[in-house]
């Protein structure tokens, strides 16, 4: 069981799509339907368990995550939030502007209705009735606690109360939430993913559709990744500009980060080496400190290039055309705040992000589990894309904040004033014990003299004495 859980979640999520296709194929050839239904089945229960946790994993992680930026560092929190937030936006832009002008051209042909319309082709899951106007009946429902929208706003009134409080008792509160979400993430949702996703291409393979979804694959993967690293280059440009430094110099300190996030798919995990690699990169120790354990957090750029660029193209395959701009820039802005909110899992960007995606793009739960199949064939370059921009970010934040980093550092100050003190202590007890040693060694100088005398006298008087 420990060697399974040592297995990356893509190899997980690659074997369940090879598997699937294989399930589909084999009920193809066979002419039974029977395995396919059974996934059906499985994914008919697991949708419910993801539609039901979806409000919860919202208010889990958004509430205390917006709770947290309101508590600490003044200005220079302000400073480093609206850095994060704007080159997430403009990612996300970036992206959107990319995919709409190239799908037309490098996606043409690749519709799939039969994701828009599960009824028109894939396989019912057992207990599942349509009745005449072709509405489904499913034997099992789990019912969410509250619509998408509501948790949305409830999670934003709730963090921002949150951070205006001087009480800490309702952010703690949030915190335990936020760990028992997290733990349903990793211990229940995260694990059955990958089931989930084969059923997915079980049916869709089965239907003949997943030709199209191979072709889709190879095209946006590479798209995104040219994305990523055309993100990068002008993030450091700007970096380098503003600070009059080379940006491949920058950008090559950060290399390690960036090799680094490619194995351990986790912002968090590579913090220690990204926190040197900006300073290896010039990044003042006081903001590197602040800023890389911050944009860890805040600063998903990587992410929100990917989940744009991978909805856009799962609504292009859907309804046959690319979806319009004014209908795609209100999920951006939505995403670039709850990126902040991200669960420090793999996938746990996509898992955040589906609830935008159902209430603003309408995706359907078959939709849902292919934009999740997109996303994480690369999510390591999209973690990878995250911390080597956030050496970018504290850059710029240094140049930004210039003017206090010329204020003395108060710990610093305080420090030294100890340091000082101490050691005027210690001279002084040297001095203390100097004089002490020549008040000693006078003392005994004297009595020295003293005993030399006496020894002097002594034989002269014993000569003069008597002889009996």
């Amino acid at each position: 069981m420990r060697i399974l859980r040592k297995i990356p979640l893509l190899v997980w999520i690659l074997v369940a799509i090879l598997l699937g296709i294989l399930v589909g194929w084999a009920g193809q050839r066979t002419g039974s339907d029977v395995p396919v239904r059974i996934f059906a089945t499985f994914g008919m229960v697991f949708s419910q368990l993801l539609g039901f946790a979806i409000p919860l994993i919202i208010l889990g992680f958004i509430a205390p995550g917006i709770g947290s930026i309101g508590r600490g560092a003044g200005k220079l929190l302000g400073k480093a939030v609206a850095l994060a937030y704007t080159s997430t936006i403009l990612a996300g832009t970036m992206a959107l502007l990319v995919a709409l002008v190239l799908y037309p051209h490098i996606l043409k042909g690749a519709t799939v209705t039969a994701i828009s319309d599960p009824s028109a082709s894939l396989v019912k899951a057992y207990g599942v009735t349509v009745d005449a106007n072709g509405v489904e009946s499913l034997p099992f429902s789990l019912p969410p606690i509250m619509s998408v929208t509501t948790a949305l706003i409830l999670a934003f009134l709730l963090g921002l109360g949150m951070a205006g409080l001087s009480s800490t008792r309702m952010y703690d509160l949030a915190e335990d939430f936020r760990s028992i979400v997290e733990k349903f993430l990793s211990y229940i949702i995260i694990p059955l993913l990958p089931i989930y996703i084969l059923s997915v291409f079980a049916n869709m393979t089965y239907a003949g559709q997943v030709q199209h979804i191979l072709k889709v694959f190879g095209k946006v993967f590479l798209m995104v990744i040219v994305l990523h690293w055309v993100f990068l280059v002008l993030v450091y440009c700007v970096a380098g500009a503003t600070n009059r430094k080379s940006p491949f110099a920058l950008l090559g300190h950060m290399m390690p980060a960036y090799l680094t996030a490619l194995g351990t798919q986790s912002s968090a995990a590579t913090i220690p080496v990204t926190l040197r690699s900006a300073k290896e990169a010039g990044v003042n120790p006081r903001i590197a400190d602040f800023a890389i354990p911050l944009n860890a957090n805040i600063h998903l750029a990587g992410s929100i290039i990917t989940i744009t660029s991978c909805s856009a193209a799962v609504v292009t395959m859907t309804h046959g055309h690319t979806p319009s701009f004014s209908s795609m820039i209100p999920l951006v802005l939505v995403l670039g705040v709850m990126m902040v909110a991200a669960p420090g899992v793999p996938g746990g960007a996509v898992m955040t992000a589906v609830g935008a995606l159902q209430s603003i793009l309408g995706f359907n739960p078959t939709m849902i589990a292919l934009m999740i199949a997109l996303y994480l064939a690369q999510d390591s370059f999209g973690t990878a894309t995250n911390v080597t921009g956030d050496g970018a970010l504290a850059k710029i934040l240094e140049r930004m904040s210039r003017k206090q980093l010329a204020q003395p550092n108060v710990a610093e100050e305080m420090a030294d004033a100890r340091a000082a003190e101490d050691a005027t202590a210690l001279a002084q007890s040297d001095i203390a014990a100097a004089g002490l040693d020549a008040v000693l060694a006078t003392s005994v100088a004297k009595k020295a003299e003293k005993g030399k005398k006496a020894r002097q006298v002594a034989p002269t008087d014993s000569a003069d004495e008597p002889t009996h």
